[in-house]
Order: structure tokens, then sequence, then C-alpha cells
């Protein structure tokens, strides 16, 4: 499902994946543009992942972002207030996020299933929960993990 305004999964913030799509979700609640489907894993999910790895709470994230402050801003933010990551940090969570549900405990079942759940072709492409996303969104390319990673 196409939506305007949703960043995704590879766009980077400060070098992290995902940072910036999570603050698009919480910019596209406040304006009511977020669709429904999306509103049950707020804060949780990679969200909760991303701000527990930033030990700040998902909550005060969320105030941070509605106060009008870029995802740079948020995540130097985050990083004070929180834990500064170091690169291999960023590499380590980069590396979790972009390969969550490769040869894993979701590779069996979740993935298959959201494959069928989104009426996805399952032609073995699609390994990852990013994939997933980037397809169901328009974004996809069987590439795009390569050009994510320059």
């Amino acid at each position: 499902m196409k939506i305007e305004g949703i960043k995704g999964c590879y766009e980077k913030t400060g070098g992290l994946f995902y940072f910036a799509r999570m603050c698009s979700k919480i910019r596209l609640l406040a304006k009511g543009a977020l669709p429904e489907d999306y509103h049950e894993m707020l804060g949780q999910g990679f969200d909760g992942r991303t701000c527990r790895y930033l030990s700040v709470p998902y909550e005060v994230v969320k105030t941070q972002v509605l106060a009008g402050k870029t995802d740079e801003e948020v995540l130097d933010w985050c990083q004070t207030q929180g834990r500064r990551l170091s690169e291999e940090q960023v590499l380590i969570y980069n590396s979790f996020m972009s390969k969550r549900g490769w040869r894993d405990d979701e590779t069996d079942g979740f993935i298959p299933e959201m494959i069928k759940q989104f009426g996805l072709k399952d032609d073995g492409s699609l390994i990852t929960d990013f994939d997933l996303i980037e397809m169901d969104e328009g974004r996809w390319y069987p590439e795009m993990w390569k050009d994510a990673w320059k």
C-alpha cells in the first residue's frame, strides 16, 4: 500500500536504517494520514527495537518528533538522553534490522504468512521484513539492500 510521506526502511539518519521511517510514521499519525493498519504496531516491532537500542522510550521520541524537530535532531537528542552509538553499534543495528526474517525465527512462519497476506508473489526474492515492507509500499527492487549499504 503506497502511503504519501512515509519513509522507507533503508533511509538513513545518522547512519541508522529505519529511524527516519519511525519519525515519518509519528508525523503521519499526527496528521491523520497514517493508515489504520499501521496503528497497532506503533512503538512496537522495529519502532520498539530502535528505541530500546538507543535506550529511550518511544513515547518520549514521539514527543520530540511532534515538537517539530528534524529526524537528525531527534536522533541527536536520543543519543544524548539514551546512549551514543559507535560506528560498530550502528553496523550491528543496521545488520540486524535489515536482515530480520532471513535465516531466523521468522523465516518459516512470519515471512511466508506476510507474503500471502499482502498478496505478493512468492518467488523467493522476498526474504526479510524490510523486503516485505518495501515491496508492500511500492519501493522494493531486488538490489535495494546493496544500494543501502553504500
